[in-house]
């Protein structure tokens, strides 16, 4: 059996929320002024979030806690990171001052936030269309092959 295309996403999904951990989390701790930005600790929170709640909700409720995962919750999960990624990318990304302007390692660990918290964006966008059509399958009374989470080879 082939393993489903979705849970290397996941796993994905949940490395670069801890890169991005570490990358804000150095920032935060280095006392700059860039420590004291809401932005950062921003994106601090998104890498907590996407690693430790909704990657291993989104992995893991499907398969071990199906009460869990209600067909609303897990799009609504879903869409609620991508949105959190989108804002959280463009907002420290119109912080940082132009690339040429980067010289110091907090500038840098923060343009490689940003770039990362922009792929986990695009991720989530991914993964939150699939979610979305699988609801509108349900709506439509289309069976999915095996349960809510089929045409994610969960």
């Amino acid at each position: 059996m082939a393993l489903p295309w979705i849970y290397p996403v996941r796993i994905v999904q949940a490395l670069f929320g801890i890169i991005v951990i570490g990358l804000t989390g150095y920032v935060v701790s280095t006392w700059d002024g860039w420590a004291w930005s809401d932005t950062v600790n921003f994106l601090l929170f998104l890498g907590c979030w996407t690693a430790f709640v909704a990657v291993p909700y989104l992995a893991l409720a499907p398969i071990w806690f199906p009460r869990l995962a209600h067909r609303y919750v897990v799009p609504a999960v879903e869409v609620i990171t991508m949105i959190f990624w989108f804002a959280g990318f463009i907002a420290m990304g119109a912080l940082l001052p132009r690339p040429r302007l980067c010289h110091s390692s907090v500038c840098s660990s923060l343009q490689a936030a940003t770039v990362f918290g922009a792929i986990e964006w695009v991720l989530f966008a991914v993964t939150s269309y699939f979610a979305i059509v699988d609801v509108m399958h349900h709506r439509r009374g289309v069976a999915p092959k095996t349960h809510h989470n089929a045409h994610l080879g969960v």
